[in-house]
């Protein structure tokens, strides 16, 4: 490249987040700045020197500035390849002046549409035209030009140009990275549109034609649920606050695949009580549960439900960890992983993160707990494909729920019943939940057998299931689930009903003086 040509920037962005000292890093390397609208003003005001991309074009902006980057000229001084004969001559006879750096972002359409009052002609409005244009032409074009999208890339863009090393390598990758921002942006319209569409002609299913996800690495892991397994956390670009892309790390080793996977499970868990409640997760399964009149209450109740499988578990707490909660925690003896939980007293934290032996290790995750994305998709991966469902988070009453045996249950049986109910529907099938006193005393879980579950649970509890509670996430198929819950002493029985053999469930229930009640719902969890 000629060295009579001189070094330009084209800057032109809604995201002005570190765009100042970024400019005047340019400025200082030499280039020149041309920029437009809103932008042009911020810079500006900002006291760096801007050249109009009208002045340079000699060309007015036009419908409230709609047109203005969408000319011959910017996408010339892009696309332009001086090193080719043919473009430089171009280049020449139009007055072309090429960019080596194009600095775009794009009106914010995501952040527009999410919000629940956007019109639908201010969510066109936002579709952005020239930037995506420039964006790909620069892209195209990174042989010679360098395509800056977000303003985490500005240090290391900066850095590349003060140390003469930003070869064709590094523009690649901007490119890269310019193409999926690109690509994303063109997603997030289609769906927009789709839904749009869909309602205007009434459609009815909530699932459209066409489904595209887009997630970026939040992480690489160390291992996936095995060491000999590759494994990495991705997150939406937007992900809730309540989410478990949006927890905040307080404390601890690094999160492993396991671990993000039974935090998420030990919120989902805690969430569906609105009183203090506490679960302890092994294995994606709750083996301990409770709910009580305080936190700490809960968490003794959960951890001795099944203090052996408790051992190097992850903990779920729906209320702030108080002092007496920590304590509780940092017994000797007892060895936790993690804790999720909406937040932490700082005297809590300080006991758990000093005073038991796995104080340095520990990881503490705080979380909004909102309920603000009960049944959103939820997706699993199968060979060819994706299956996608709601998921069932849903909060359930007891509307439609059926006494269906001789004996009503008391009103204790009946608040331990929705107790286990609430649980059940987090255990993998073919699940059995023993519970007593707002505590879960046993589950089976995974079996492929549902007496075998029942057989698990009761063993599990051992004597203390003595008057308690049996929760189903499907129906009892035959009798013998009921035998050995009746065995195990258990007064009274939830489950959805449906079986061909319901009679004979019930008449088994009636014969144990088992009060027993359909749900009408199934909770296969698999």
């Amino acid at each position: 490249m000629s060295s009579s040509i001189p070094l330009r920037a084209l800057v032109s962005v809604s995201d002005k987040t570190g765009l100042e000292s970024f400019v005047k890093g340019l400025v200082a390397l030499g280039y020149e700045i041309l920029s437009t609208g809103g932008t042009r003003k911020f810079l500006e005001q900002a006291g760096v020197p801007v050249i109009d991309v009208t002045t340079y074009t000699g060309f007015p902006e036009i419908m409230d500035g709609r047109v203005k980057t969408l000319h011959p000229k910017v996408h010339g001084a892009i696309l332009g390849r001086p090193t080719l004969a043919s473009d430089a001559a171009a280049i020449q006879a139009h007055g072309i002046i090429p960019f080596q750096i194009v600095v775009v972002n794009l009106y914010p359409f995501q952040e527009t549409v999410a919000k629940p009052d956007v019109s639908f002609d201010e969510a066109v409005e936002n579709i952005d035209i020239g930037g995506p244009s420039m964006v790909r032409s620069a892209s195209k074009n990174h042989a010679h030009v360098a395509i800056v999208t977000q303003p985490s890339q500005y240090e290391e863009v900066l850095q590349q140009l003060q140390a003469g090393t930003m070869g064709e390598s590094f523009r690649r990758r901007l490119a890269a990275a310019a193409f999926e921002m690109t690509a994303t942006y063109d997603r997030a319209i289609s769906d927009y549109m789709a839904n749009v569409v869909a309602k205007e002609s009434g459609e009815t299913s909530s699932f459209g034609q066409r489904l595209s996800l887009t997630y970026r690495l939040q992480q690489e892991l160390r291992y996936g649920e095995n060491p000999h397994q590759r494994a990495a956390f991705y997150v939406e670009d937007r992900p809730s606050a309540t989410s478990l892309a949006s927890a905040q790390q307080l404390n601890g080793k690094e999160l492993s695949y396991n671990n993000l996977l039974d935090l998420d499970a030990a919120k989902s868990i805690v969430s569906d009580y609105t009183q203090p409640a506490a679960c302890v997760i092994k294995h994606n399964n709750p083996c301990g549960c409770a709910v009580a009149e305080n936190l700490a209450d809960a968490f003794e109740k959960a951890y001795e439900g099944d203090p052996v499988s408790a051992f190097g578990s992850i903990i779920g707490l729906n209320r702030i960890v108080d002092v007496a909660t920590a304590e509780r925690m940092c017994v000797p003896g007892r060895f936790i992983e993690a804790i999720i939980a909406p937040g932490y007293e700082e005297a809590a934290r300080q006991l758990l993160t000093t005073k038991p032996k796995w104080k340095s290790n520990v990881r503490l995750m705080q979380v909004e707990f909102l309920d603000t994305d009960r049944g959103a998709p939820d997706y699993r991966r199968v060979s060819g494909g994706l299956l996608v469902q709601d998921r069932d988070d849903l909060r359930q009453s007891d509307e439609g729920w059926k006494v269906v045996t001789d004996r009503q249950p008391t009103a204790q049986e009946l608040s331990d019943l929705k107790f286990a109910w609430a649980v059940c529907r987090h255990v993998k099938s073919n699940a059995i939940v023993f519970a007593k006193d707002g505590m879960l005393l046993g589950a089976g879980a995974g079996q492929m057998s549902r007496l075998d579950s029942s057989m698990i649970a009761a063993f599990k509890a051992g004597d203390r299931s003595q008057g308690g509670v049996v929760a189903s996430d499907a129906f009892f198929p035959f009798r013998d689930g009921i035998d050995a819950a009746a065995k195990a002493g258990i007064k009274a029985a939830i489950q959805p009903g449906g079986s061909k053999n319901d009679d004979e469930v019930i008449a088994a229930c009636n014969e144990h003086g088992i009060a027993m009640i359909f749900t009408g719902m199934r909770h296969f969890r698999h």
